[in-house]
């Protein structure tokens, strides 16, 4: 099995002897400082196109890099491969869920007139399954930073095994994006998601209650 920080070592190095800093690196394989940083201390692997990336600007084969083992790095990166997968429906699942939810507890409050106590245990079932949807949310986005994946694209490039392409003037602009922008962004289309699975909750108690009218 290959030894993670070999590889870490063997970039640090080679880094190093062209001067270069983490963010130097970075700008010139297309991916973020975090994972130069993650890559050097042996959290993850560098992907394919990373490595030819990284051997053709070291001036070394990617064999020197890996010293000779790609199997242990490609294992890594199915594995995530078929998580982001499973995550995915996950994620879509418990959504669905949460959205029958408001829309159930929306008949109760429109159409049935229910108490709050009553309509207490509807609320709290769909606040549970947004809560599930949005740890395995999180957990999906710690995969995707750690392979450094920003666009849609790359996602999708990702998922299907296929060379995830980090050089597009997208994926650049989207990797100078501050982080504090990215988690602002994030809770809005959260905030955005919640206010539509309530827009069709009320939409269809009203069209229960217009139907028992």
């Amino acid at each position: 099995m290959m030894d993670t920080m070999q590889i870490g070592a063997q970039i640090k190095r080679h880094r190093g002897e062209l001067g270069l800093s983490q963010d130097g690196l970075a700008a010139k394989v297309y991916v973020s400082r975090q994972t130069i940083s993650s890559w050097e201390t042996g959290k993850t692997y560098p992907d394919v196109q990373s490595l030819l990336m990284l051997s053709e600007l070291f001036g070394v084969t990617v064999d020197d890099l890996v010293k000779g083992d790609l199997e242990t790095m490609n294992k890594a990166i199915d594995s995530d491969i078929i998580l982001m997968k499973r995550l995915s429906i996950a994620i879509l699942g418990f959504l669905l869920l949460m959205l029958a939810c408001l829309i159930w507890l929306s008949v109760q409050m429109i159409a049935w007139d229910w108490t709050f106590a009553q309509t207490m245990p509807t609320a709290l079932l769909a606040l549970s399954m947004w809560g599930i949807a949005m740890f395995f949310a999180v957990w999906t986005e710690r995969i995707k930073k750690d392979r450094d994946l920003i666009t849609y694209r790359e996602i999708k490039d990702f998922l299907a095994g296929r060379t995830v392409d980090r050089s597009t003037e997208r994926g650049r602009r989207e990797r100078m994006i501050p982080g504090w922008m990215k988690i602002v962004r994030t809770v809005g289309l959260t905030l955005l998601a919640a206010a539509i699975g309530a827009f069709f909750g009320y939409g269809g108690a009203a069209l229960v209650d217009h139907l028992m009218g």
